[in-house]
C-alpha cells in the first residue's frame, strides 16, 4: 500500500461502492441519497433519493443504476431520471426486506440477493448469531417472473456474475465462504462451494479492472461468535434477541482480497491502523481500492503498491 485518504460523505453508512461509466464513483446512503462521486477532488452530486435505506449497487455501461433499498426492494435509476423505478418489492407474496446486493446478466436477467428473513439491517448481528441461513438468491427475469433459486443461505451479501455469465457467486457472510451457483451446463440450477473458510466474513464482491474478483472482508473471524456457532440451534435463537450492544463486534481493520476465477489468491491488503474500519466493498480500478462502510461518513481510497 502506498497512500490512503477518505472523501468524506454527507451522510452515513456508504455501504456499496461502484464505478460508474463516465469515470465516477458512486456510493448509497443510509437516508435513501445515491451520489456520484468524482474520486480526484471529492466532488459530489445527487442522482436520487428514494427516501429509504441503500445497500448494494451495480452499475450498467448505459449509465443505468440498479440499487438494492433495504426498505423498498430492487429498483432501477435510469440515466437522466432522478426517480428510480421499484422493481421487485415482494416475493412469494411478502414484502422484500433486506434486499443486499444486485447484478444483471446480459440476457436482462436480474439477480439479487436478500441477506435475511428474520431481521433487519438494524439487527444484522443476530441473524448472523441465530445462524439459521435465511438469505436468499432471487431471479427477476426479462418477463417478470420472480423465482428463489436459493434460500438456505448463510447472511447471502455480495453478487457476482461469472466471466462466461454461467455462474452465481454469492458471499456467504455467516458462513466465510462464496458459494457457487451454476445458471449454465451440466450442473445448472445446483450450487457448490467456489472458496471456503476465508479468514474474514465477506461482504460485497466485484469484479476490478484487473479482471479479479475483489471480496470485502467487514472484519477476521471472531472467536465468539465462532463458538455461539456450535451451540444448539434454540440456543442461538436466545442469544439472537439479546441487545446488538451485547454480541460479539467486529475488529474495526482495513481488508480486502482478491482472487482469480479459480478460486486462488493474488492480493492480500490488510492494514490495522487506518483511520477507517468495517469495510462492506471494494472496487478496483487502475490499481486503486475504493472501499466503503456499514459505519462512518466516507469512502476509503487505497492505492496498492505499484499502481
Amino acid at each position: 500500500m502506498t497512500s490512503f485518504r477518505r472523501i468524506p460523505l454527507p451522510g452515513s453508512s456508504p455501504e456499496d461502492v461502484v464505478s460508474l461509466p463516465d469515470g465516477r464513483i458512486a456510493t448509497g446512503l443510509a437516508d435513501g441519497r445515491l451520489l456520484s462521486i468524482d474520486p480526484v477532488d471529492g466532488d459530489q452530486l445527487v442522482l436520487a433519493d428514494t427516501a429509504g435505506r441503500l445497500l448494494g449497487l451495480e452499475a450498467r455501461a448505459d449509465g443505468t443504476v440498479y440499487i438494492c433499498d433495504h426498505d423498498r426492494g430492487v429498483l432501477r435509476l435510469d440515466p437522466g431520471q432522478a426517480r428510480a423505478t421499484v422493481l421487485v418489492d415482494t416475493v412469494d407474496g411478502r414484502p422484500l426486506r433486506f434486499a443486499s446486493n444486485v447484478v444483471v446478466a446480459t440476457d436482462g436477467t436480474v439477480y439479487f440477493t436478500s441477506s435475511s428473513q428474520n431481521f433487519t439491517i438494524d439487527r444484522w448481528r443476530s441473524d448472523l448469531i441465530e445462524h439459521v441461513g435465511t438469505g436468499r438468491l432471487i431471479a427477476l427475469t426479462p418477463d417478470g417472473a420472480v423465482q428463489v433459486l436459493r434460500d438456505d443461505l448463510q447472511f447471502a451479501n455480495g453478487l457476482v456474475l461469472g466471466p462466461d455469465e454461467d455462474c452465481l457467486l454469492v458471499a456467504e457472510t455467516g458462513g466465510s465462504r462464496i458459494s457457487r451457483y451454476w445458471l449454465r451446463g451440466e450442473s445448472a440450477g445446483t450450487s457448490d462451494v467456489f472458496i471456503d473458510g476465508l479468514g474474514g466474513y465477506p461482504d460485497n464482491m466485484s469484479v476490478g479492472s484487473d479482471g479479479l474478483l475483489w471480496v470485502a472482508l467487514a472484519s477476521p473471524r471472531n472467536s465468539i461468535l465462532e463458538g455461539i456457532f456450535k451451540l444448539p440451534t434454540r440456543a442461538r435463537k436466545v442469544l439472537a434477541r439479546a441487545p446488538q450492544s451485547v454480541g460479539p463486534a467486529p475488529e474495526e481493520i482495513v481488508w480486502v482480497q482478491a482472487f482469480d476465477f479459480d478460486g486462488r489468491l493474488v492480493h492480500d491488503v490488510r492494514d490495522d491502523d487506518l483511520d477507517y474500519g468495517f469495510v462492506t466493498s471494494v472496487v478496483e480500478r487502475d490499481g486503486v481500492l475504493y472501499l466503503g462502510t456499514l459505519t462512518g461518513n466516507a469512502l476509503g481510497v487505497l492505492e496498492l503498491d505499484g499502481a
